[in-house]
């Protein structure tokens, strides 16, 4: 997922998205475990694009004023 293409999603879109996700890498690490993965690099892909997306909602949300 490319930062250009986050950048245009609404903030509940990225969640959304990182929910996706999340699920996805979970269901990842479960195939890794039990032997049934396939395409390896595609654990660090996902926890790349969870990074990627929480730091660009963390730029769009309004900073909380303490």
């Amino acid at each position: 997922m490319k930062p250009a293409d986050i950048r245009a999603m609404t903030i509940d879109q990225i969640d959304d998205e990182v929910l996706k996700l999340k699920k996805e890498h979970f269901n990842l690490r479960f195939q890794r475990a039990s032997g049934q993965l396939e395409n390896t690099a595609r654990v660090r892909e996902v926890r790349r694009d969870i990074a990627r997306l929480k730091t660009i909602a963390r730029t769009k949300r309004p900073a909380a004023k303490s």
